[in-house]
């Protein structure tokens, strides 16, 4: 899970471009509608985007489409078991 780029680093440090790129390859869905949730993310967010909210990232790409699009939707709440300050707010950021 994750990016080897984002160990070790305090999760308000600024991502760097590398670590960018690597989270946007590995943000690629099947489902239409979540690659346009997540573009839009993107275009938003891309420059000020933190190590913090890229693992929060990561750990929603680990989610079958069908899962993220529920989330995404609010059909289903975030499982406790995901639900970290990284993750909700990530979360949050994918829906506004």
């Amino acid at each position: 899970m994750g990016d080897e780029l984002l160990d070790g680093l305090d999760r308000h440090t600024p991502l760097g471009e590398r670590a960018l790129s690597k989270l946007r390859w590995r943000c690629r869905r099947g489902l239409l509608e979540n690659d346009l949730f997540i573009e839009r993310f993107f275009n938003r967010h891309a420059p000020d985007l933190t190590v913090g909210q890229a693992r929060g990232m990561y750990v929603l790409m680990d989610l079958s489409d069908n899962d993220l699009m529920d989330l995404l939707l609010k059909r289903k709440p975030l499982e406790s078991e995901m639900a970290t300050e990284e993750v909700s707010e990530v979360l949050s950021m994918l829906m506004a």
